[in-house]
């Protein structure tokens, strides 16, 4: 079982005719992945790989019942195009963008409340369900399908760990790419409530990085209310104070968001930690064997 999407899903995706969205539709349908509308404004009519564009993404929901949208609009028109899926019905949101304005995620955030719609996002990869669907931009040849569930804040480290895990022996129901921005659509811990519920998925591997207090919370979570193995890394253990590691949200600030404060709040809550990113995959055969 998948969580999120699955081969039933119908994706739109936002930005379609631009040179990314091009791109990553062709990758999507190569994968098996239903698209079954585009969205770009004043474009309405034309066609990418055959699926058919439209103006709105009301349009789409209303004509081929999309219920699940992928973004690649530039920063400062993303929000606008999160608040739009949001509004016409999208179920679930993966937003690829990066750069898009704290201000206008704080739009965002306020337009998700009262809502049942699930961001994933932005400055993320995305989300798959491997041989099922994939609605993102990781490479789809590297997974494999499984029971192992991975969330993570980081994109490359991703694929990495999914990897790795591929290696051993370990598939995997849904990996899920968070992002790393300091205002998300959807934590570890929403991600962890709905892998604890999927009888299909039976452990997971959380990645981590500096900054903020993700890791501690979803810890803290795990602790209480999670009840099944879990493996995790801690990205930028050797970042210096100050210094802001690939993402926006990935930075030691205030005494705040250090790996080893991390690393100890997991190992607390019973959670086996990797000691170095390219022991993920053995870490984690050896968790499940044990468990």
């Amino acid at each position: 079982m998948s969580i999120l999407v699955d081969e039933n899903s119908k994706i739109v995706v936002q930005g379609m005719t631009g040179r990314e969205g091009t791109f990553h539709t062709q990758q999507m349908l190569a994968y098996g992945t239903n698209v079954v509308g585009g969205v770009s404004p004043g474009k309405g009519g034309q066609a990418v790989e055959g699926v058919p564009v439209f103006n709105t993404v009301g349009e789409v929901v209303e004509k081929e019942g999309a219920d699940v949208a992928i973004i690649f609009v530039p920063p400062p028109f993303a929000a606008d195009a999160v608040m739009e899926s949001i509004s016409g019905g999208i179920k679930v949101i993966v937003c690829i963008t990066e750069g898009i304005p704290t201000l206008d995620m704080v739009k965002v955030s306020s337009c998700l409340k009262g809502s049942d719609t699930v961001l994933i996002g932005p400055n993320c990869p995305g989300l798959i369900s491997p041989g099922k669907t994939k609605v993102g931009i990781m490479p789809g040849n590297i997974h494999s399908p499984g029971n192992m569930g991975v969330i993570s804040r980081s994109g490359t480290l991703t694929y990495e760990v999914v990897y790795q895990l591929t290696q051993v022996g370990i598939g995997q129901s849904t990996c899920i790419g968070i992002g790393g921005d300091p205002i998300i659509g959807s934590t570890f811990i929403d991600h962890l409530k709905r892998f604890n519920e999927d009888p299909d998925t039976e452990g997971v591997a959380l990645i981590g990085e500096i900054g903020g207090t993700a890791e501690e919370e979803a810890a803290e979570f795990i602790k209480g209310s999670f009840n099944k193995p879990v493996v995790a890394f801690i990205a930028g253990q050797t970042a210096p104070p100050g210094k802001r590691m690939g993402h926006a949200g990935a930075i030691i600030s205030g005494g705040q968001g250090k790996a080893e404060d991390k690393i100890k709040a997991l190992e607390r809550a019973g959670i086996t930690v990797a000691p170095n990113l390219s022991h993920l995959g053995q870490t984690a055969l050896d968790v499940m064997k044990n468990a």
